[in-house]
């Protein structure tokens, strides 16, 4: 249970809101300037060509590190200036009150309409679980954030029309809910990591509190400390991990299993799909182009859910809150619900 903190002073700083702005405008230069720079080192300073692995692996990784940590940081800082104005007993009532599969349907649908991606994985989950939300509801969020946004469904209805579109939110909306609801009845609370349990509650506020706006960018700026220095190395681990895949495996050896019409298709293309690193806006394309390539579209997109919704990467910066049983089963549940699915749509479509 979060531990709430006592109600600090009311804060004299008066330029804090403007260092907010400041910084705000600070990022939003970095990370526009993130991809261009990453470029020209790779590409100019370097003098790797651009065609080339090796090259292509150090572009993605120089430019997806800063860009994660970027996002990480501007995320936890968002996400815990919004939390000072909810008490844990407040977002209970909205989502923990609620029975249990009514929750991971809420869940699920607030996960598809946000704009979160694997990497605030870390943050939102403890967010959520210090206020007092259900594991499996929690899970449910976290499946659907990433795997299902307006982007991708603008995208996939572009390309496939809008009955492919339409498959994808539900699949996606019923995989995020069922595989939530089996981890809760699972109860599986133990293998969530101790200090989760444990830390401090930075950034809600008890019913009694006050605060000012100064107390509350402290709290966020502290949370962005807190939770940024946990989590770092677990996500420049990831994605050197994805930017290895991203550059080394073949787009043509990837089509070639998944276009062949066999039973193990579609849980080939899931297991090949776990250790990428991207978002569905990303894999889209890829998609598109295995499809052209003779890939079925059942197939392809078990292998896109996977890829967002079962990333190595996002494993490796979950493995800081939970423990590998924990991992395991919510792996085992997703990977289940995606080959499901992609038979299904193989079969219909």
């Amino acid at each position: 249970m979060a531990i709430l903190s006592t109600p600090s002073p009311v804060s004299s700083n008066k330029r804090l809101p403007l260092y907010v702005f400041l910084a705000i405008v600070v990022w939003l230069i970095a990370y526009n300037l993130i991809q261009p720079l990453a470029n020209w080192l790779s590409f100019g300073v370097l003098g790797l060509a651009t065609d080339s692995r090796f090259g292509e692996s150090l572009a993605f990784f120089l430019y997806d590190v800063p860009k994660i940590l970027l996002l990480l940081s501007g995320m936890v800082f968002a996400i815990s200036m919004i939390r000072t104005f909810f008490s844990p007993e407040r977002t209970r009532t909205l989502l923990g009150g609620k029975r249990e599969g009514v929750g991971n349907v809420f869940a699920a649908m607030l996960g598809i309409v946000t704009p979160f991606c694997s990497c605030s994985a870390v943050p939102l989950f403890i967010g959520f679980v210090e206020s007092g939300i259900p594991l499996g509801v929690t899970f449910s969020f976290l499946i659907a954030a990433p795997t299902i946004n307006e982007v991708a469904v603008i995208m996939l209805f572009g390309l496939f029309g809008w009955k492919v579109a339409g498959l994808y939110v539900l699949s996606g909306l019923v995989i995020a809910i069922a595989a939530g609801f089996v981890i809760g009845r699972l109860k599986m609370e133990r293998y969530v990591e101790d200090f989760v349990w444990q830390i401090r509650s930075s950034g809600g506020q008890s019913l009694d509190e006050k605060l000012t706006w100064d107390n509350r960018i402290e709290r966020a700026w502290d949370s962005v400390k807190e939770i940024v220095g946990k989590v770092w190395l677990y996500v420049v681990i990831g994605i050197a991990v994805g930017a290895g895949i991203h550059g080394y495996v073949p787009e043509s050896a990837l089509a070639g299993i998944m276009g062949k019409q066999a039973w193990w298709s579609v849980p080939a293309a899931v297991l090949l799909g776990i250790p990428l690193y991207s978002n569905a806006a990303g894999i889209i394309p890829i998609v598109s182009a295995l499809m052209e390539k003779g890939a079925s579209l059942g197939t392809a997109l078990a292998f896109m859910m996977s890829v967002v919704g079962l990333s190595l990467p996002e494993m490796i910066i979950l493995r800081r809150v939970l423990k590998p049983q924990l991992i395991a089963v919510f792996i085992g549940v997703i990977a289940m619900a995606i080959i499901f699915t992609g038979y299904l749509f193989n079969i219909i479509l």
